[in-house]
């Protein structure tokens, strides 16, 4: 086994390492956070706002991050770690995935490890996991897919692409973003099929997509296709000059670089001669390019053709299978016997991240996780329970401040999104409302006059609703 006994690595424990890593990892990455923060993250606070008032979409996602939360919250309630632990549930998912793929594609199990241990040089699988989101969320979807898509090719059964079409399905409820990824798999399999090396079996993986996505396609026609607007909003559509079309590509190329840089750097330990030949004529090679390769382009290409910017933070699953890109493609020049000083760089990076993470938290103090959420609520609960007898069941505002009190809150009051709803009207004959804006807005949408105080700022009437407004 190329001299790898000398490090006491044997094929029989390659997969015991890559479980002491996962566990390691998973371990870290909800402690530090747990313990760091005082306050979940503005994203996994967004999630849970929605996750309390379920639908087939949002005003900027589709549904299934709030799906997930809301499972979450049924099981263990307000606790923090819960949602941090859920952030590295979803990576650790990706990373058995991308191990299980990485099987199909080497013989040597050690390139299937290296494979997930690469993926560390990219901060998207450490640094930015606890902030559970979107694009946290279709990771595990995002991987999944490509394992099945793989497989249907492969040995083309059924089962592979109905797994695949269903997976396909969640992560473009997770994602409009996904559709990357699909156009991805589809150049592959419409080539695999013009060269008659697979047949319309594929079709398949259409069925349990389509009836995925189905009700939140009604829920977007019902609602002037509100999260499509959102997206285009987020790249600056609309306000583009000539030079958009040039600066914002290259910015994206730019910071695509930065991103990689410490995955080559821990390359460069096992491979320092970048040469290969490609053969074109490979199947593995081509859907390896495909799954990774294609969809940056296209992200490129959306960038120049549109002029529009692509955040950071939207390439996180695109670099998942990019270890095995390159491995397999530099797998006969890797040196076996630099695993060593491999490893060495690799636990660097791999404790350097969290240990920067938890100086971050706790040094700075003005960040989102900063928020004192839970005290906020605590002193709201205790005026109301002042006032009214019965419990809050609804907390109107935006998804900071509402999700705040809607997550820290007993009694999990839905959130509602009223203060950006103009014809909204309230039945202050039923259950206990509370209103989270400031006071001019409050003051337009309802007709009740406002007694406020000095700092947190309530006001009271005798309905069965409380207003209340947080200075910013």
């Amino acid at each position: 086994m190329y001299k790898l006994n000398k490090m006491g690595i044997n094929k029989k424990n390659i997969r015991n390492l890559f479980y002491i890593f996962v566990i390691i990892h998973l371990a870290i990455w909800t402690t530090v956070p747990t313990i760091t923060n005082n306050n979940l993250p503005l994203d996994t606070i967004e999630a849970l706002a929605w996750g309390s008032n379920l639908d087939w979409g949002f005003n900027k996602h589709p549904p299934m991050s709030a799906f997930v939360v809301e499972i979450f919250y049924k099981i263990f309630g307000a606790q923090d770690w819960a949602y941090y632990l859920l952030s590295q549930i979803c990576v650790i998912i990706s990373f058995f995935v991308v191990f299980k793929l990485a099987e199909e594609f080497f013989e040597n199990k050690v390139f299937c490890l290296l494979s997930v241990l690469l993926l560390e040089g990219i901060y998207f699988y450490n640094f930015t996991t606890p902030e559970f989101n979107v694009n946290v969320c279709l990771m595990p979807f995002w991987s999944l897919t490509v394992l099945y898509i793989w497989k249907g090719y492969k040995d083309n059964k059924i089962i592979d692409w109905f797994l695949a079409g269903l997976f396909s399905g969640f992560g473009f409820l997770s994602k409009y973003l996904f559709i990357y990824l699909g156009a991805g798999v589809d150049i592959f399999l419409l080539y695999m099929i013009y060269k008659k090396k697979l047949d319309l079996k594929c079709l398949v993986s259409l069925v349990p997509f389509l009836i995925i996505l189905f009700p939140h396609l009604i829920w977007l026609a019902e609602n002037n296709y509100m999260t499509i607007t959102y997206g285009l909003d987020r790249t600056g559509t609309g306000d583009q000059n000539f030079l958009d079309h040039i600066t914002h590509p290259l910015i994206f190329v730019g910071k695509q670089i930065g991103i990689l840089i410490p995955l080559f750097l821990m390359f460069l330990f096992l491979n320092n001669k970048m040469k290969s030949k490609f053969n074109l004529k490979d199947n593995k090679l081509l859907f390896l390019l495909a799954i990774n390769i294609v969809p940056i382009v296209l992200m490129f290409l959306t960038s120049m053709i549109m002029g529009v910017k692509i955040r950071t933070m939207w390439m996180t699953p695109f670099y998942l299978f990019m270890g095995i890109l390159l491995i397999y493609i530099f797998q006969k020049k890797i040196n076996i016997n630099k695993l060593q000083n491999f490893f060495i760089v690799f636990a660097m990076l791999f404790f350097l991240s969290p240990i920067t993470y938890a100086y971050i938290s706790i040094s700075k103090t003005d960040k989102r996780t900063d928020y004192p959420g839970k005290k906020i609520a605590q002193e709201v609960e205790k005026k109301w329970k002042e006032n009214f007898v019965n419990d809050i069941h609804v907390v109107g505002g935006d998804e900071w401040h509402g999700g705040n009190l809607s997550y820290h809150l007993s009694s999990r009051p839905k959130w509602d999104n009223i203060l950006e709803n103009e014809n909204h009207t309230f039945d202050t004959s039923k259950d206990g409302f509370i209103l989270v804006g400031e006071t001019d807005i409050l003051k337009k949408i309802c007709p009740q006059n406002l007694t406020i105080s000095a700092t947190l700022r309530l006001g009271l009437d005798k309905c069965l609703y409380e207003l209340i407004f947080f200075n910013r």
